[in-house]
């Protein structure tokens, strides 16, 4: 072999797996406790190429992030995310704060030569998830990855719908309809989170949800949404103010009986046409009573049909409709088969995953995307799509529902 082919070879060969992936985790709420379980378990279930550890966590209020540390399991605390980064022991920075500072704290990874997870939406904007992507797009030809959150994906049975549609069994899909319910916000009292701050969260209902409804569309579809008509709402103009931080979704109300506005949407509701001319519909809402993380999906093409919920995450609901009409109808498979996505290294068959398990399967999908050098999925471009669809949808329903293109990458 020339020096020259020797060259070529090396080239083009995957990078060597690294010697040590210490994670460093900004945020550690709700999300942070999440990914926690991800990366505090994903060694010891699947056998992965180099195993990731706990190196640091941060947050703002010092006793509260050792108290997370400490209960979750990370070495060490830090209340300055620049310090984090900083660190010799962290290679991935997991990113789990409110959607304002997603694109501070991403690029500012990239640039110190970090891997980057990023929770969705990817931004708060589509000019910051803009410049996320053109980031990560240099940062990748350095050998870094960029990956955003959409955990739902790494539901096994969500998996196996994506094989079943690449694979054909549904034909040309025709409809497209998700709703994603909670309720959460139904009590006209419950204090004025951080989620309810536009300047935090960027959007309501519509990006906390909706975001992850889009994805799940344009994922199982394989093709992008391209244009909207949509209707938001906000039922409930003013809360009582926040009395300290919030934990999980909720948190106390302030003494003094202060109020304050909510300026983002508690409730959207969409139509959309996908490339192939394909319809879909979306329904998120944090205001449907007695509905706790209700998220629903069915999807229709010439062949057949599927349909999925994540109250019943194990299942997966599916009609061939080539078979006889007598003997024809919807049928349950049970996705819990070693030969079914992620389950390899499960328990044997039969024995249900749950909501904690989504987290596991996205440290490990990252972890041996880091090690073989491949393309992370979704990457920093799927989210700046969803991005994308997200304010066409806010654009359409400023104009009452106007039909609104959805801008695609060769515009």
């Amino acid at each position: 072999m020339t020096p020259s082919e020797a060259s070529e070879t090396a080239a083009g060969a995957p990078p060597a797996p690294p010697s040590a992936l210490g994670v460093g985790m900004v945020g550690y709420a709700f999300m942070g406790a999440a990914h926690s379980q991800g990366w505090r378990t994903v060694g010891h279930v699947f056998d992965l190429p180099v195993r990731p550890t706990l190196a640091a966590i941060c947050g703002r209020d010092a006793t509260a992030v050792r108290a997370a540390a400490d209960r979750h399991g990370w070495a060490a605390a830090e209340t300055d995310w620049r310090a984090l980064i900083a660190r010799d022991d962290v290679q991935i920075v997991d990113i789990c704060t409110p959607g304002d500072s997603h694109a501070e704290i991403a690029v500012a990874a990239l640039a110190a030569g970090k891997h980057v997870l990023c929770e969705k939406p990817l931004a708060n904007s589509v000019a910051e998830a803009e410049e996320m992507v053109r980031v990560a797009e240099e940062a990748a030809g350095r050998g870094q990855i960029a990956m955003v959150g959409f955990n739902y994906r790494r539901v096994p049975a969500v998996s196996y719908a994506r094989k079943l549609i690449e694979s054909g069994r549904l034909g040309e899909l025709r409809h497209v309809r998700v709703t994603y319910l909670q309720d959460w916000l139904v009590d006209p009292e419950a204090p004025l989170t951080w989620r309810l701050r536009k300047e935090h969260a960027g959007s309501g209902a519509l990006g906390d949800l909706g975001a992850h409804i889009v994805d799940l569309a344009q994922f199982l579809a394989g093709e992008p949404l391209v244009g909207v008509s949509a209707l938001v709402e906000t039922f409930v103009k003013e809360r009582p103010l926040p009395g300290g931080a919030a934990a999980g979704l909720s948190a106390s109300t302030r003494a003094d009986g202060g109020r304050g506005a909510v300026t983002v949407d508690d409730a959207a509701v969409f139509t959309g046409r996908l490339a192939s001319g394909a319809l879909a519909t979306f329904e998120a809402t944090r205001m449907a009573a007695g509905r706790k993380n209700a998220l629903r999906l069915e999807i229709n093409g010439e062949r057949g049909s599927l349909a999925f919920d994540l109250e019943r995450l194990n299942e997966l609901s599916f009609h061939d409709h080539t078979e006889p009409a007598p003997s024809s109808g919807f049928r349950r498979i049970l996705v819990t088969e070693p030969e079914h996505p992620y389950l390899e290294a499960w328990w044997p068959a039969g024995h249900a995953l749950g909501y904690e398990h989504t987290f596991v399967h996205q440290a490990r999908d990252l972890v041996e995307a880091i090690a073989t050098g491949t393309g992370p999925v979704p990457s920093f471009a799927d989210g700046l799509q969803v991005q994308r669809v997200l304010a066409a949808v806010e654009d359409s329903a400023a104009k009452n529902a106007v039909y609104t293109p959805v801008p695609q990458p060769t515009d």
